[in-house]
This record gives C-alpha cells, sequence and structure tokens, in this order.
C-alpha cells in the first residue's frame, strides 16, 4: 500500500504543477488586455476554464492532504480501518483509491 499511495502522490503532485502552469500561462496572457470577459468572445471560455483548472486544483490539493493522512494513519497502524465506523475497508477499495480513510458505506453517508 505504501506503494500505491506513493504513486497516487506523485501522479496527484505533477497533475498540480500542471494545474498551476495552466492557469499561470493563462492569467499571464490576459495580463494587460483591456478586453473584459463578458464582451470579449473568448473571455467567457478563458473565464470557464480557468474556473475548471482552480476548481481542479483544489481538488487535487485536497487529495494530497487525504494521502499525507493515509501515509500518517499506515505510521499509527490504523491503515485500513474505517475513521467512522472502525470496521474494516474493502481491499479493492483501498487498491481503487489507497487514501480512502472511510468504507463504502461511511463514504455514501458522507
Amino acid at each position: 500500500m505504501r506503494d500505491l499511495l506513493e504513486a497516487e502522490r506523485a501522479e496527484t503532485q505533477a497533475l498540480i504543477d500542471r494545474l498551476t502552469q495552466g492557469i499561470d500561462e493563462v492569467s499571464a496572457a490576459r495580463e494587460g488586455d483591456n478586453s473584459d470577459d463578458e464582451h470579449d468572445p473568448e473571455g467567457a471560455t478563458l473565464a470557464f476554464e480557468r474556473s475548471q483548472a482552480a476548481t481542479l486544483l483544489e481538488q487535487s490539493e485536497n487529495r494530497l492532504e487525504e494521502i499525507a493522512e493515509a501515509h500518517h494513519r499506515l505510521a499509527a497502524g490504523t491503515f485500513g480501518i474505517c475513521v467512522d465506523c472502525g470496521e474494516p475497508i474493502a481491499e479493492a477499495r483501498l487498491e481503487a483509491r489507497p487514501y480512502a480513510a472511510k468504507c463504502v458505506n461511511c463514504a455514501a453517508r458522507g
């Protein structure tokens, strides 16, 4: 599981780096531009893309935190135990989402 967590961390960090670069590039391209998103035919598309990238960035940063927490659970010997109900998390769930802190039932409840 340690290898799966590390692979997930590396993949997530690479995604964060790409998203950050993309957001920076869009912002830099718009710098000094007097047009506004409302009247620029491409403005709405750029604003949407920037917003979508920002949302993905936030989700990726949250995932990185979840991965760090999973590393802590692994070190503490509580990895694979649902943080809500205390029951084991199914191995298939951990293989698909190695940073999962909750079993399927608890995750479905929110």
